[in-house]
């Protein structure tokens, strides 16, 4: 008898007539167990037990390996701007602390707001609790800066569901991705919090440009002393020369040669430099990549076309050479901000995106052309893949109705001509 045993969850299941406790008990009941009856081969094109909630998890643990990388990241960004620790592999335990206690708190805040909307929604409904924000409350921390307000966190996430999913029905019928939704609310209307170099780099409460680790100091100091290992010190000032400044930015302002001035290939390609938490690590959204792929979960149609899009426009920029922006060999634009964590996990939304064949072909090209478009043309936006996509994803269904509708077409040709 315990949590694994269906007669425990069995005998505390409470009735249907408590709509919210039932619907609670559901969500955490379909977590533990898959669905007991498997459909047999040849008489279905349904061959295995997946269902929501377990292809959302699929794409939940594709993303921890750039939870982890990106966690660490968010410390030695941290003791970078104070001049210490600077080795990627130096002082691994107070990085990991500074990285966890900036990570958790903006995990906490998507899933507790989000779930409790999509709970009360289920409540008021009288349906069992869907499992669509699993995804997207992984995804949002990812895709913010260390540093966000977690009020302003959640005021977006409170807009992004309400208006974005419950609004149009709730998960499987949003129109665009939640999680962007999110990320474009604090971006037009707190632009401050989510540009510049500032917001990249995790301060710990600075105030007048010295960092203050009071409450890291009462929790860890004893335990890495007594281990001898390095403290947290109080006091201790950013330095002067440390701007923050996204690879992006540099790019902006002074081509490759500015960007590989400050941050390596290496370096872009592992993780170890300032961005949002889940972009940084290049490596990371690889290993999730083939997660996602070898699973079936994601769409290689969209990644590939996504990328061929991405290096077509980059080649186009790369001929027409009009500024520094454009000369940057297309091929490095993957090394750069976050178009591959947007190729892996945002553009691939099998809700938002479109559903036929043909149709992800141009669907991911198109996202690839107009972010390239924006992220380079654009002075105001040094980035260009949240808004490329949410772009499409109105589009999605769009593209959809004139391929079926062509299909359509060509099968009654042929019909005719026989």
């Amino acid at each position: 008898m315990g949590l694994f045993d269906v007669d425990f969850w069995k005998k505390i299941e409470p009735s249907k007539d408590k709509k919210f406790a039932h619907g609670l008990y559901d969500g955490v009941f379909t977590l533990f167990f898959k669905p007991n009856e498997v459909n047999h081969a040849g008489r279905t094109h349904i061959k295995g037990p997946m269902d929501l909630k377990r292809l959302m998890i699929h794409v939940v643990i594709a993303l921890q390996v750039c939870y982890i990388i990106g966690s660490y990241n968010i410390g030695h960004q941290h003791f970078l701007a104070l001049g210490e620790h600077t080795g990627v592999l130096d002082a691994v335990h107070l990085k990991l602390v500074i990285g966890l206690m900036s990570i958790l708190p903006l995990f906490i805040v998507s899933n507790l707001v989000g779930l409790g909307i999509e709970f009360y929604f289920a409540s008021k409904k009288g349906h069992p609790i869907e499992e669509g924000y699993l995804v997207t409350g992984a995804l949002i921390p990812l895709i913010m800066p260390p540093d966000v307000p977690l009020w302003m966190l959640a005021l977006s996430i409170i807009f992004a569901v309400l208006l974005a999913k419950e609004a149009f029905g709730g998960t499987g019928m949003n129109v665009v991705n939640i999680a962007l939704m999110a990320r474009a609310f604090i971006f037009f209307a707190y632009p401050t919090e989510i540009s510049g170099d500032g917001p990249w780099v995790s301060a710990i409460s600075l105030d007048d440009g010295v960092v203050d680790y009071s409450f890291l100091h009462m929790m860890f100091n004893g335990l890495f002393e007594s281990l001898g290992w390095s403290t947290f010190i109080n006091g201790q000032p950013l330095l002067e020369s440390f701007t923050g400044a996204t690879p992006l930015v540099l790019a902006r302002t002074g081509g490759w040669e500015a960007v590989t001035e400050v941050y390596s290939s290496t370096a872009m390609f592992v993780g170890g430099i300032p961005g949002c938490v889940g972009e940084t690590s290049k490596l990371a959204i690889i290993i999730g990549i083939a997660i996602l792929l070898l699973t079936r979960v994601a769409s290689w149609r969209i990644m590939f076309s996504m990328a061929l899009g991405v290096a077509v426009t980059g080649m186009l920029f790369n001929a027409w050479g009009f500024n520094s922006y454009m000369d940057v060999p297309w091929y490095n634009h993957f090394l750069m901000g976050g178009l591959m964590f947007a190729l892996a996990f945002m553009a691939t939304d099998p809700v938002t995106a479109c559903g036929t064949n043909t149709g992800k072909w141009i669907y991911g090209f198109l996202i690839g052309f107009f972010g390239m478009v924006i992220r380079v043309m654009n002075p105001a936006y040094a980035e260009g893949w949240m808004l490329a996509i949410l772009l499409m994803n109105v589009f999605a269904p769009t593209i959809d109705f004139y391929v079926v509708d062509a299909n359509i077409n060509r099968r009654l040709k042929r019909a005719k001509a026989k």
